[in-house]
């Protein structure tokens, strides 16, 4: 595709994408706007895009960039000042916004995820010491095979991923997907929540569920010293080995949990997971077992793999908003501004992990930075 047509393919693509965005509430007086919202969330996108990671990084991004700008939309007043952005942000509704990204994913994926890895993560530099306001903490949805966010929610503490998971779900559509979630998401509620909306989970044990997990290591350890002889098992092991590090992993599923069901009674359990891991590195031996209930009725070759899967959205997802997007230097803080900017920033994840070809994040950024065709090209992706 020539020039021209790379621009026009950007132009109509960008205005699909916005359409999206069409239906958020824009609190100011109508007579008095001089930077309509489609704008401001276009500057704020394609300067996320190119590196900024400020209000006054994208005001002088609008500032030089304002010729590219005009391939999309009229910015008949330029741009916004910083402090202008950082007003439009602060009021803007971050669950509008959040709903308005999860409605663009839905159809930029087109296909349904297979395993959603649910995880939270904190904005370090987000808090204010006055007021002592805390930092801000996301719960994104992570399609593990896609590699792309789904939606997020915002919440004040990591304490309260309790509270936001059953909200993200309620944002999507995860009919057939597998949830997986870690042991802070191990509740009764967020279990129901996943098979109401017909899906199935895999979620972590530890020590906040009375005695759901020390019911289940005792079975389990039974089980094991008399060789699984009155339960019906699947198993399965993979091993890794790379930069001197060997990982062995033994997956265990034991599928007879009537006597977990009949004390606990949590929603739609079918089974048991035990993973035995055994990492060497350097000569040097470390033994971990980790426990999971699930709804699947599945083997141990497809359990473990999802399982797996669930480290993703550290290594591919909240790696790379640091690494990359450093999430953690942002100082936005005021009121949603917050929570909106990060929803920028994964829209900004998604349409470079959307783009074609080989390249790192970390270089799609760069290359953002100073190709406008490029940058272009990344809208149109």
């Amino acid at each position: 595709m020539d020039t021209e047509g790379t621009a026009f393919a950007a132009v109509a693509e960008t205005t699909s994408f916005l359409h999206y965005f069409s239906g958020l509430p824009d609190h100011r007086q109508a007579s008095k706007v001089d930077y309509p919202l489609p704008e401001v969330l276009l500057l704020i996108l394609l300067a996320v895009l190119a590196g900024a990671e400020a209000f006054t990084d994208i005001a002088r991004f609008g500032e030089r960039k304002i010729e590219l700008l005009r391939r999309f939309r009229p910015y008949v007043n330029g741009t916004p000042s910083h402090d202008h952005l950082g007003d439009i942000f602060a009021t803007l509704d971050a669950r509008a916004f959040q709903l308005c990204f999860v409605a663009w994913v839905a159809a930029l994926t087109n296909t349904p995820a297979e395993v959603i890895s649910i995880d939270g993560k904190t904005s370090r530099r987000s808090y204010q010491t006055k007021g002592s306001k805390e930092a801000i903490h996301i719960v994104s949805a992570f399609a593990a095979r896609q590699r792309i966010v789904l939606g997020q929610v915002k919440v004040n503490a990591k304490s309260n991923e309790i509270v936001a998971i059953p909200a993200l779900l309620d944002m999507m559509s995860i009919e057939g997907a597998v949830v997986t979630i870690d042991a802070m998401g191990c509740q009764r509620n967020i279990a129901a929540k996943i098979i109401e909306k017909k899906a199935d989970y895999i979620v972590a044990l530890k020590g906040n569920q009375g005695t759901l997990r020390e019911d289940v290591e005792v079975f389990a350890d039974e089980q094991k010293a008399l060789k699984y002889r009155d339960a019906t098992i699947s198993t399965h092991e993979t091993v890794d080995a790379d930069h001197g590090r060997i990982e062995t992993r033994n997956y265990t599923v034991i599928h007879d949990v009537e006597w977990l069901q009949a004390i606990h009674q949590w929603p739609g359990l079918n089974a048991v997971v035990v993973v035995e891991s055994r990492r060497e590195i350097n000569g040097k031996i470390t033994d971990e077992t980790r426990f999971y209930i699930t709804s699947l009725a599945m083997p141990a070759t497809a359990v473990g793999p999802m399982i797996r899967a669930h480290w993703a959205i550290e290594n591919s997802l909240h790696w790379v908003m640091d690494m990359v997007f450093r999430d953690d230097e942002c100082r936005v803080r005021t009121d949603n501004a917050p929570a909106n900017f990060a929803t920028c920033r994964h829209i900004a994840y998604n349409l470079t992990r959307n783009a074609p070809g080989k390249d790192s994040i970390r270089l799609r950024r760069k290359t953002a930075g100073w190709d406008d065709e490029y940058l272009a090209s990344l809208i149109a992706a």
